[in-house]
């Protein structure tokens, strides 16, 4: 099964990459009950061989099952179903999406505040670079280590080292939920506008333009994730994936 232009329904649906398309296939299937709970999915070396990707590929996908709630990983056994619908709150590592964006509206928010008011002008110089570089980037890993990293350079910027090492602690989780929404969400570009407004208030000193734009871009978080969960696998998506 060669996966490069997929469609469903007989309807064409944007140029997607091979993990999204794995993941889509998979994940119909078993909204389909053809994988009931409690059953066994292929071994990645089956799957790889089925769908003509790497196995890196088949990896990536069966993780995004997984914290989208509808399969568990066992040590040494492979891959169970254990629900035929996904989870309202899919994990991230080692916390829940409801969880992050919890912590993230009494974290970033305040942070984007004091941003304004305290950044230096090395840290105006380190977020511009960044932003750019952001805007320039076209490796999706590349990308995602960017990300986190500019929202820990945005915590340093509020003179508080306390927000910068909770930014760090869950930067892991984080990275995840970036990848998630980069690969079934469409986000990357829609990060970028949002990420530039965040920039902007904060080099204009405006505290209440950087809250505004911060809520507004964890606003968009959530609304992508929402989005995600609730549209089924084998729905036609329009270009540039689900609005948030």
């Amino acid at each position: 099964m060669n996966l490069s232009d997929s469609q469903a329904g007989g309807q064409p649906l944007k140029r997607v990459t091979a993990v999204e398309a794995v993941l889509t296939h998979l994940r119909g299937a078993i909204e389909r009950g053809e994988y009931a709970v409690g059953d066994k999915l292929p071994s990645e070396a089956e799957l790889a061989a089925r769908f003509e990707v790497s196995r890196s590929v088949i990896r990536e996908a069966l993780r995004t099952l997984q914290a989208l709630g509808f399969t568990v990983s066992r040590t040494g056994k492979g891959t169970f179903v254990q629900s035929n619908g996904p989870a309202d709150n899919p994990v991230f590592g080692e916390y829940s999406a409801r969880d992050l964006l919890e912590v993230r509206r009494h974290v970033e928010i305040p942070v984007a505040r004091y941003a304004a008011t305290r950044r230096t002008a090395g840290d105006l110089d380190e977020l511009g670079h960044l932003i750019e570089r952001m805007e320039r980037e076209t490796d999706p890993v590349a990308w995602v280590a960017m990300d986190t990293l500019f929202h820990i350079t945005i915590a340093q910027a509020s003179g508080n080292p306390v927000f910068r090492r909770v930014i760090e602690e869950i930067r892991d989780a984080l990275a995840h939920q970036s990848k998630f929404l980069n690969d079934l969400g469409g986000r990357r570009e829609r990060a970028n506008a949002e990420h530039r407004l965040i920039v902007e208030a904060i080099i204009e000193g405006s505290a209440e333009q950087a809250v505004e734009a911060m809520d507004l871009h964890l606003s968009r978080v959530e609304a992508t994730l929402n989005s995600i969960v609730r549209t089924p696998a084998d729905a036609p998506r329009s270009e540039g994936g689900p609005e948030a």
